[in-house]
Order: C-alpha cells, then structure tokens, then sequence
C-alpha cells in the first residue's frame, strides 16, 4: 500500500502577488471574482506594494485616513492592476532604455605621433605596457606617454530590444522583509515564499516536526539559472573587470543548491534529505516527482518542494535574446502591426508571438503523506500521485523541443485514469499548458495535447496558460502553473489566455478548447489537472494533479467514516489557524521565518547506538530501518 503525497499548504510570490490562499490566481482571474474577494485581494497587494500602511489592523492612506477594502479598489485598484503580472521592466531592474555596456576604443595620437595623460600611480596596470613611458608628477600622480596607442573600454548606453517581464509587483522588495545580508535576489525569495507556504498550513512547523523522525523531512529546491546578480555569479564574474574584487560570498551564494540549503539551514532546522534538482524549464516538476517519490516509497513522511528564480537581470536577457527566444519590442510591434506596443501583452501562448517573457518567481508547496495528514488534521488542497520524466533522445538543437514530452504526457493521462477513471479525466480534467509563448511552442505542445486526446477519447480538453499572466520563470514556471491549477480547484475557474485575442492558426486544436476568457466550471468541476512543461536539452514533465474532492474521496475509502470525521474535526483549528496568518498577511505583516545562527546542534551531543540516532533538539530518535530489499540474494 503506497502513501499518497497530499499537499497540505502552498505559497510564494511572483508577479501576480502572494501565492497562498489563491491570492495569486485572484489577481489572474480577478474579473471573475466576486467583489469581496476581489477586493480582499487588491487591499491585500496594496499593503505589499506599499500604497498603504497598517495600523492597529486598519488600511491608512499617506494622511493617515482610514481606508475600507471598497475605498482601496476604488482609488488604487487600477495603480494595483498596472503595477502587477506582466509589464514593462521597471527601472529598479535596469533601465531597458539606457542599458550600460562597455565599448572598445582604441587611441592613438595625431599622425602617429605619442601623447600623453595623467593619472594616479595606484591606477597604473601591471606589468606596464611595453610602450608606456611613466613620469611621477608628485607622490600620488603621474604622467604617461603613450607612443603606440592603446585600447580603452568606455562606458556607454543603450537601448535593449526586450523591454518587458514578470516582475514582482511594484513596491515589493523580498529583502525589505527580513536581514537579507547580500543575499542574491533568488534567495530573498527563497526565504519568503517558503515563509508563505510553512506559513499557510496552519500547524506550526515545531508540532510538524515532533510527529516524524529528523530523516522524514526533505527539501527539494533549486533554481535553474543559479544566482546571477551583483551578489553571486553575477559579481563573482564581473567584479574584476569592473576594477573591483570577490566577495567571500558570491561565488557560494550563487550555487544552484542553496535554495535548498537556505531552506535547512535558515527556516526549518532539517537534517532530512535535501537535493536540488534541476531541468532547465521543468526544473520545479523534477523536484516535485523527487519529493512524491519520497512519501510513496515512505522514505519521507513532509517534504518541501520548490524553487526560487530571479533571471531579470541585463545578462540574461541579453543571453536569451540572442538565441530569439525572448519577445523583443520590434517583435510585439511587427505582431500588432502597429506604433504603440502593448507589453502587457507580450506573453502571448497559443497565438501569434515572437518568444517568451522572462520573469521572477518563489514558490513552494508542502507535501505530506496521507496519514500523517489525517493525524495532524492538516488542510488538504490536492495530491500529487504521479511526475513523468522523459528526455528527447537524439537532437541536432540542444534547445528545440523533441518527442519526450509525448511520452510525459501520456503516461500522465493513463496514469489518471487509473486514480479516478476514463470519464473523469475525459469530462473533468484540465491541463496547465507550458505555453511558452514562442511561435515553435504553439505548433508543437499543441500537437502533442491534440495526440493524446485523441488517443484517449477527450474531445473539447481545457487548456490554461499562466505564462500569459506572470510570464517565464523558468525553475518556477511549473510552480506558478500548480499554484493555479489548485485555484482552479478552489474556484472551479480555468484563467482564460487573456492576452491574446485568437488563437494561431498552425495550433493544433481539433480537441482542444483554448478559451480567452475565463471558463467557469462549477456545473462540471474539475477532479484532476495536468501540469506540463518543456525545458531546453530536452527536460520534459508532466505532472498528474487531483483535486481535493477526489482526495477525500480516496481518504474515506482508506481510513473509514469515523476516521474521516475526525479528521475534518481537527482541520477546523488547522484552517482557523491559516486564516490568521492569512488574515495578518493581508495586512502586510508576513512573518518572515530566518533563523540565522540559531538553535545550532552540539555534535558532541548526538547519541549513536545500533539501534538508533537521538539528534539533539529532535523529540523522536532516527531509527535504522531493517533492509530486506535484497534478502532473496543473501544467505
């Protein structure tokens, strides 16, 4: 009997806003909403983006008036809406207009003839040019003549060609929340978006912890593009042309494990197992199937899965421009046929585009087996039975798409109809589309969903596509697609791709229903999603995804009625609880989990017997657990 992987709690940020309690979908689906709950949201992002102050639990404007949810949509609501998802790249970035480069310069004097400068004798290079002649004017200044010229490299400005991404709303900065210390951007929303997960299951991670063994916690986390910025690789590499030096910290702040790293060593206190696992685009999927492989096999009873991703830097936009991969200014123009370019628009799936948006994105969910979830009455949002992983085989274009993800999503869809039946999937199933955005994704994921329905009888498949709202956070995009796959659980809303008007003509869609508008589904609610996703070097997942009603479905079956019962009993305190932190996270106080240097182990302290490990400040001892996996082959 295998353990089922349930996810007890989610959160993060990305540039829809807060992830947990669906806030994140809200703002994605925000037409749809009802005003409460609409204005919830959008009283809840102004807080973050720092339109208004807290007081005593009451919104205040700059003069100190009070303000009601109603009075906060009705004079910021549009500022909220155009300062969130998907925009031009804000100048606390770069700026897109004026970007700084370096251009080679080479000097020499009239006719041939040698020239001269001053400068400070610190400044000079080592081993001076062979042509340089040096003269100290005084004890800190000098006079060089130069006879055979020389090159120089200057500071200059342009413009870049891709102006827009998915950006943390406006006013948001995850260093602000806590003593970030230098810590790369990608980290800062490590910490916060696991924060907003621990945060959001209601059951305090100490009561969490007491209830397995110190190895029956892990952490998956990684990110794709490592650490980038001027306080990791970014400045480990640049800092000596810059004239700089390295810091002790880039170079190990910028590895792509320390997600993960940060996750035991700041947050949760884990020795358990951690790794971070990486796919290029699908990077998040290849941790989550590590994470529900863990609590099936019961190598694990809570494990941590996420990713935090800050690519929004001049290097990678430039880096993926080059390759065409990114909507460029030029392109959007070329597209709309027109002057003015709309880059709200410019994360464009399934219809005429010219690439994909690059975007920031922290988020993480918190998995638990079954009846660990049943113990501690945690909240249950969905289940994770299934993660498919394929490669593309031989390639000619490391970064084109290939036949892997055929394989990924069939197996998914079979594997879902084992769970909960053929009807359910044909009727009640949804998929969270990579949607790239790019002209060869339309064409190609297209085809592949249109193939697998057919061969398994779905006709009119729902397709959503989030990059069209926070565009491509590459480790996170598949993340930010399971964060709104559970609001489309919750909602029984399916995002329509707003940012489109039609689709394209070379998509396949003979079975599939690709809506630019919201689809409501509360006559026929959803029962299961599928998350897929494509990655460059041929890393394609798919993930099965049920919904929470056919998870309680299955706990029933498993544990009885009374057993059942009492569960529901005890989720009502675990839900009172999350809705408090809710609650003070909507009035921006996010209690931010980072303990630096605290409740450190004495190693000395570790008791080993050949039974057991008691680890200090575990209340359960580590037990070694009897192997017979090979006991046919041994005497």
């Amino acid at each position: 009997m295998s353990r089922l992987p349930v996810i007890v709690g989610f959160g993060g940020y990305n540039a829809a806003g807060r992830s947990s309690f669906h806030h994140g979908f809200r703002r994605m689906v925000i037409e749809s909403l009802p005003a409460a709950e609409r204005q919830e949201t959008l009283a809840g992002l102004a807080a973050l983006m720092k339109l208004v102050t807290v007081e005593n639990d009451q919104y205040l404007d700059a003069d100190g008036q009070p303000l009601s949810a109603a009075d906060i949509e009705q004079r910021f609501g549009q500022q909220i809406l155009d300062s969130t998802l998907v925009r031009r790249i804000e100048k606390r970035y770069l700026d897109v207009d004026a970007a700084h480069w370096q251009k080679n310069l080479t000097v020499t004097g009239e006719a041939g003839k040698p020239f001269s400068f001053i400068t400070l004798n610190k400044q000079l290079p080592e081993p001076l040019p062979s042509d340089w002649v040096v003269e100290p004017l005084n004890d800190t200044e000098v006079m060089v003549t130069v006879y055979d010229g020389c090159d120089l490299k200057i500071d200059s400005f342009r413009a870049l060609p891709v102006k827009s991404a998915g950006q943390l709303p406006s006013g948001l900065e995850p260093g602000e929340l806590y003593a970030s210390r230098f810590h790369p951007r990608g980290l800062q929303l490590t910490i916060v978006a696991a924060t907003d997960a621990l945060r959001s299951v209601g059951i305090d991670w100490q009561t969490i912890a007491n209830s397995v063994e110190p190895d029956e916690v892990a952490v998956f986390a990684s990110s794709a593009m490592s650490q980038l910025d001027e306080n990791s690789f970014g400045g480990l590499m640049q800092s000596r042309l810059k004239g700089g030096r390295v810091s002790a910290k880039q170079l190990a702040l910028g590895l792509n494990s320390m997600p993960a790293d940060f996750i035991n060593a700041y947050i949760l206190g884990s020795v358990g197992t951690t790794g971070a696992i990486t796919g290029a685009c699908a990077s998040f999927l290849y941790n989550l199937q590590k994470g529900s492989d863990m609590i099936t096999s019961g190598r694990a009873r809570v494990v941590l899965v996420g990713n935090g991703e800050a690519p929004i830097t001049q290097e990678c936009i430039e880096g993926y421009g080059a390759m065409g991969a990114l909507a460029t200014e030029d392109g959007l123009r070329q597209i709309g046929g027109i002057d003015e370019v709309d880059f709200r628009r410019a994360s464009r799936p399934f219809s005429d585009n010219c690439g994909f948006t690059l975007a920031e994105s922290g988020q993480f969910f918190v998995l638990m087996d079954d009846a660990l979830a049943m113990e501690l009455g945690a909240d249950i949002h969905g289940a994770v039975p299934d993660v498919f992983i394929n490669a593309d085989g031989f390639k000619k274009s490391i970064s084109a798409p290939g036949p892997g993800n055929y394989l990924t999503m069939a197996k998914a869809v079979y594997a879902a109809m084992q769970i909960v039946g053929p009807e359910a999937v044909q009727q009640r199933s949804f998929i969270q589309a990579h949607g790239s955005s790019t002209p060869a994704n339309r064409v190609t994921e297209s085809e592949i969903l249109d193939r697998v329905a057919e061969a398994f009888g779905i006709s009119s498949w729902p397709v959503a596509a989030v990059k069209a709202y926070v565009g491509h956070s590459l480790a996170s995009a598949s993340a930010d697609q399971l964060a709104a796959t559970l609001g489309s659980f919750k909602y029984q809303i399916i995002p329509g791709i707003k940012t489109i008007d039609q689709v394209a003509e070379d998509v396949h869609q003979q079975r599939l229903l690709i809506s630019t508008r919201d689809i409501d589904r509360s006559q026929l609610p959803l029962e299961v999603g599928f998350i897929n996703s494509k990655g460059f070097g041929g890393n394609n997942a798919s993930a099965v995804v049920l919904a929470p009603t056919v998870v309680e479905r299955m706990l029933k079956k498993r544990y009885g009625e009374q057993a059942f019962e009492a569960w529901q009993q005890r989720r009502e305190q675990t839900r009172a609880a999350a809705e408090a932190y809710n609650q003070r996270a909507l009035k921006g106080q996010l209690d931010i989990i980072y303990n630096f240097g605290q409740n450190m182990i004495d190693e000395s302290a570790i008791q080993i017997s050949d039974a057991q490990i008691q680890v200090p400040g575990f209340s359960k001892a580590l037990t070694f657990r009897k192997d017979e996996r090979f006991k046919d082959m041994l005497d």
